[in-house]
């Protein structure tokens, strides 16, 4: 919405940072619960790797990767380069991952629960 403030960055206490992002139910419509998420968790590709700046130890993702998954969570093109030909990097945001990694769990979940009955069943079946 034009105007409005959209996000914020703001001291959270005495030694930290909060980014909030406008979540307000009244800017959105069409909410519904979001499903398939399993499956894009397990489309997902983290690795690890060394800094090419200094050879220091990473872990994440790699971004124009990520993309082809949650292209919320990237911002900037794939082998972009400035006008010097230097890297043009892409970023990521991993905050938009948080709601996938949450509904992942929330189904998860749901097939440990009806594993647990199916196996609570057939151990009355079968006695112990």
């Amino acid at each position: 919405y034009a105007g409005e403030n959209i996000g914020t960055i703001t001291q959270n206490g005495t030694t930290a940072v909060a980014y909030n992002t406008s979540s307000d139910y009244r800017l959105k419509h069409d909410i519904a619960p979001m499903t398939g998420a399993l499956a894009k968790v397990t489309a997902l590709k983290p690795v690890t790797y060394k800094w090419n700046a200094d050879n220091s130890d990473g872990e994440g993702f790699i971004a124009h990767e990520l993309a082809e998954v949650c292209p919320d969570a990237v911002t900037g093109e794939k082998d972009a380069v400035w006008e010097d030909g230097s890297v043009k990097p892409q970023s990521i945001d991993t905050s938009f991952l948080v709601a996938t990694l949450t509904a992942a769990i929330q189904e998860l979940k749901a097939i440990v629960d009806a594993q647990a009955t199916e196996i609570a069943e057939l151990k009355t079946k079968v006695g112990p």
